[in-house]
């Protein structure tokens, strides 16, 4: 699988903090690679819980075998789940966790405010919660946060939006276009607190173009309730696209410019669903600008295809390896680095929080972010698929 890959056997715990290192350090920077058996801590019956929420993305699968794979090289047992998007399974599996014993967890939680009591019991048994890419809300006992710089991913998705358009540049400055364009905004999932700020990052990007009709939203459905989807499930923003095109487009002479999407699952549903609504051919051609996230490989054959426009671009390695670092750190009773202490307040607390860079990814420079970078191989995205 992808995250094997990422962790190949030989690459071992160096790996790991080499790729920490390339994010800027963090938790524990500039650990001994030799791991912490030679520092003086003691790993062999230590052991970690792996909580992600679904096996239905590439990208969780990728997460939860590079942190495993991290973790492994370290000397630690993992213990990875994946709870399928099902609330009380990842409850229950990381009930299992606590009462099994476990030194520390990992968390990508698939509701945010749903692991009170898991949290409550962890705290009594003094164990460690590292919140991973999805912030746990409404509780105190949130030890750190490692994720990536969220509201700045929604900026790069309307910028990416924007440049599809004509109405920037590639480096920033103001393109040729002048509209008026006709453009239709998704969400993320509402129990996903980084929606929120993907939303918001690229909503502070478009509403000045909205304000001066640059861009109209001819649905009139410009609210986060409105354009959010659930779970993040490709099939209802599929749907929800079809409903768009039925009540506003269809029998008029609108036609679709442009589609903020803020995942590349839920952009190959808008894509199934504008092409089964007459629009076809590429970006170039005439195809509506679809935006996206996670770099997926079905996504990134669509825009190396020019059927899709962009993604955004971030390394899950890097993620990985951050969590295992601030790990790492907890269960050697220091405290992780963190390069953000303000932003991230869960309702009860600010969190800690180690925050990573992202990239947008256009047709021209898939060789440059992903190809070169190992994380995908020009096979891979000729093909589209994992190898």
């Amino acid at each position: 699988m992808k995250g094997k890959k990422f962790f190949a056997a030989g690459a071992g715990a160096a790996m790991a903090f080499t790729l920490a290192a390339c994010s800027g350090g963090g938790a524990g920077s500039d650990p001994d690679p030799t791991g912490p058996d030679e520092q003086g801590a003691v790993t062999e019956d230590m052991s970690v819980g792996v909580a992600m929420p679904t096996q239905t993305s590439e990208r969780w699968i990728a997460d939860g075998e590079a942190v495993e794979s991290g973790l492994t090289e370290l000397g630690y047992e993992v213990d990875l789940q994946f709870a399928n998007d099902d609330i009380p399974t990842q409850s229950q599996q990381i009930d299992q966790m606590i009462t099994n014993g476990v030194d520390a967890l990992i968390i990508a939680a698939i509701d945010g405010t749903a692991l009170n009591s898991q949290l409550e019991a962890a705290a009594a048994a003094n164990i460690p919660v590292v919140s991973y890419d999805r912030l746990i809300l409404d509780s105190e006992n949130v030890d750190f946060y490692v994720t990536f710089d969220n509201y700045n991913v929604g900026v790069q998705q309307a910028t990416s939006l924007l440049v599809g358009l004509g109405l920037l540049n590639q480096d920033g400055s103001e393109g040729d276009a002048e509209g008026p364009f006709n453009v239709e905004l998704f969400a993320g999932s509402p129990d996903d607190n980084n929606a929120t700020f993907f939303w918001n990052g690229a909503m502070d990007t478009l509403q000045p173009y909205m304000d001066e009709g640059t861009l109209t939203v001819p649905s009139g459905q410009t609210d986060f309730e409105q354009a959010a989807i659930l779970r993040w499930q490709q099939e209802t923003a599929q749907r929800r696209m079809e409903d768009v095109l039925t009540s506003t487009y269809v029998g008029t002479d609108l036609e679709i410019d442009g589609v903020l999407s803020p995942y590349d699952g839920l952009s190959r549903g808008i894509i199934t669903a504008l092409e089964s609504n007459g629009y076809d051919g590429t970006v170039e051609e005439g195809f509506p600008v679809v935006t996206g996230q996670d770099a997926e490989i079905a996504s990134v054959k669509l825009i190396a295809d020019g059927v899709q426009y962009s993604t955004i671009f971030k390394d899950t390695r890097k993620l990985a390896a951050q969590a295992v670092t601030a790990t790492e750190a907890f269960l050697a009773g220091e405290e992780p680095e963190a390069n953000d202490t303000e932003t991230y307040d869960n309702g009860v607390k600010v969190v800690p929080s180690y925050l990573l860079e992202s990239d947008i990814v256009y047709q021209d420079n898939i060789q440059e972010l992903l190809v070169d970078s190992g994380y995908w191989t020009a096979e891979e995205v000729e093909s589209g698929t994992a190898e």
